[in-house]
């Protein structure tokens, strides 16, 4: 079915039924633009592919599909070079807006992780065909809310700003679970909380928020997994250093 729907959209589409078979057709990249990988194949899985794409041919924009994603997938699809994640089920026009945005959007070759990797995850690549950029941060000096607005483009090229609320009582619920009053980053990470539940609402919902507002309501389970690896992450750098 996605290639059907490719097709029809004009696009030029092979099909592999697992990862060693799409590598052998993949060769050395020089003939093919995307690569649409599944993440749980039989055999090797979509992670171990990538790599092997990555170190293949590592202009190759890639674009993982999923319906399993979490932070540690998002990180290392990332690190390996993916442009884009694309959540299953999706639809026909989901499908071809994702590989359009995909083939517009240029890749970082470079095989060097920055050291702020964890904090500008979301950022960094596309979800469902959105990407966004922080435009600023706000904190209420009655209320102590945070806030943060962005600049999300669609994957129909047309752009919005979503304005994404940290109240303060999810600020305390955070610090609690991570038994420290002094975040990594600080500001930087509560902006970067604001970027996971923005990036977390349009992997589940592939459209933006009602009247392009959003706010974090509670300690998810998504949001406790970005909190371990950024403390994990931090971590390692206080004991390098």
């Amino acid at each position: 079915m996605i290639r059907l729907a490719l097709e029809f959209a004009g696009y030029t589409v092979e099909t592999a039924e697992n990862g060693e078979d799409g590598l052998a057709k993949f060769g050395d990249g020089s003939g093919w633009d995307l690569v649409l990988l599944d993440q749980r194949m039989p055999g090797m899985s979509g992670t171990d592919v990538q790599a092997q794409v990555r170190h293949v041919a590592p202009a190759t924009r890639l674009v993982l599909i999923t319906a399993y994603g979490t932070i540690d997938m998002a990180l290392e699809a990332m690190k390996n070079g993916a442009v884009d994640f694309l959540r299953k089920p999706f639809t026909a026009d989901t499908l071809r807006l994702s590989v359009h945005a995909a083939l517009e959007r240029s890749v970082v070759t470079s095989s060097a992780v920055p050291a702020d990797v964890v904090l500008d995850a979301f950022t960094r690549t596309t979800i469902n065909g959105y990407n966004f950029n922080l435009l600023a941060t706000h904190v209420d000096d009655r209320t102590r809310e945070r806030s943060a607005q962005f600049e999300v483009a669609r994957p129909d090229g047309l752009t919005a700003e979503v304005v994404v609320k940290l109240p303060p009582f999810v600020m305390e619920l955070v610090k609690a679970y991570a038994d420290c009053e002094q975040m990594p980053g600080d500001d930087r990470f509560w902006a970067a909380l604001t970027e996971e539940a923005l990036a977390n609402y349009l992997w589940q919902n592939a459209e933006l928020p009602p009247s392009n507002m959003l706010t974090i309501n509670d300690l998810t389970p998504g949001l406790q997994r970005w909190l371990d690896a950024i403390l994990t992450v931090d971590s390692a750098n206080a004991d390098q250093a």
